[in-house]
């Protein structure tokens, strides 16, 4: 693929006007926050979907065009210009990789005739027409991964660590219904704002607690920093870490991990050295045939952001909305790679 797309600015487009023969896809990435070390996955992943949406005709002869929204600002800041330019034609559906407090907000202020793709695990709930989560919910991601390692790491006393928000929140009401029913006990719980904090404080609850076991529902910067910490005081070593936000940026920002007691629950994992998944491979190999050799790694976030464009050209083609997102599935950190120990689709 020679001509590859890349996303425009919404400002320039909307200075430039209405294109009646393109298809615009907005898409909402975290360019700035805490999720913002994943950005040029899932970048580099959307160009790749519009290349191919592209190469094959495109959308009944129109080429898919990408516009990006600064999906890592706060909700109310997100939701607001994110409304306004759809309002404005600067784009006719929205594909959105982000936290779930910020797909609340988009869902109240986008119009009802909006189309909304949201690729990431989410936070179950209702939601409303023209909007497709194809992430897992919370109980679908963790209730396999929480039995699993209770059995086989005998896990039985739990530390439930999370951010603020939504997702978090329901991440660990699902996860106490997991653990009680499998034998297990909640013995600690904490939730804390975004952005740079105290880690030494949640590893000491981790301690006080005499915990064997940690659920993470942190996200980007701050699980990175969380982990740091935790290693720094040699807890890496003998109590269980389970995150559902864990994928390979932040498994690169730690360095790696070889304590085998780092495990992640995600749709997919590009860097796992047995992955069975032919076509994550393929999605591989045309990533690295059209970014080079020092493309950004694909990660599971970056790989929903794929299905969802490809899922918003389908909508926008007319073709009916099929789910595109792989089941969750659980891996243990190993180096720079996950390697599995549950398939996919395990519930």
């Amino acid at each position: 693929m020679t001509d590859r797309t890349r996303p425009l600015d919404p400002w320039e487009v909307l200075l430039a006007g209405p294109r009646e023969n393109a298809v615009r896809v907005g898409l909402a990435v975290p360019l700035s926050g805490p999720l913002a070390m994943t950005a040029p996955s899932a970048l580099d992943l959307a160009g790749l979907a519009a290349d191919e949406v592209n190469a094959a005709g495109g959308i009944g002869g129109r080429p898919v065009e990408l516009v990006a929204v600064d999906s890592g600002r706060t909700p109310a800041v997100v939701a607001a210009d994110a409304a306004a330019l759809h309002r404005a034609g600067a784009f006719d559906l929205l594909v959105g990789f982000h936290t779930s407090d910020v797909h609340r907000a988009l869902e109240r202020a986008l119009p009802p005739e909006a189309r909304y793709v949201f690729p990431p695990p989410h936070e179950g709930g209702r939601r409303r027409p023209g909007v497709l989560r194809i992430g897992p919910s919370p109980l679908e991601q963790h209730a396999a991964a929480l039995r699993w390692l209770t059995l086989n790491r005998r896990a039985r006393r739990w530390v439930l660590l999370g951010t603020d928000y939504v997702w978090p929140r329901t991440v660990h009401r699902a996860a106490r219904q997991v653990l009680s029913a499998a034998g297990a006990q909640v013995v600690g719980e904490a939730f804390v704002p975004f952005g740079p904090g105290d880690a030494g404080l949640l590893v000491d609850l981790v301690l006080r607690s005499r915990a064997d076991a940690v659920l993470l529902s942190l996200v980007g910067r701050d699980l990175v920093a969380f982990n740091r910490e935790f290693t720094r005081a040699g807890l890496d070593r003998r109590v269980v870490r389970l995150s559902g936000a864990l994928e390979e940026n932040g498994l690169y920002a730690l360095g790696g991990d070889a304590t085998g007691e780092l495990f992640a629950c995600m749709p997919s994992f590009a860097a796992s050295e047995d992955a069975s998944d032919e076509g994550q491979l393929a999605l591989q190999e045309r990533h690295a045939r059209r970014s080079g050799p020092r493309a950004p790694v694909i990660c599971a976030y970056a790989r929903g952001v794929y299905d969802g464009v490809r899922l918003a050209a389908a909508l926008a083609d007319g073709r009916p909305a099929a789910r595109a997102s792989a089941g969750p599935r659980l891996g243990r950190a190993d180096g720079l790679v996950f390697r599995d120990v549950l398939p996919a689709r395990a519930s």
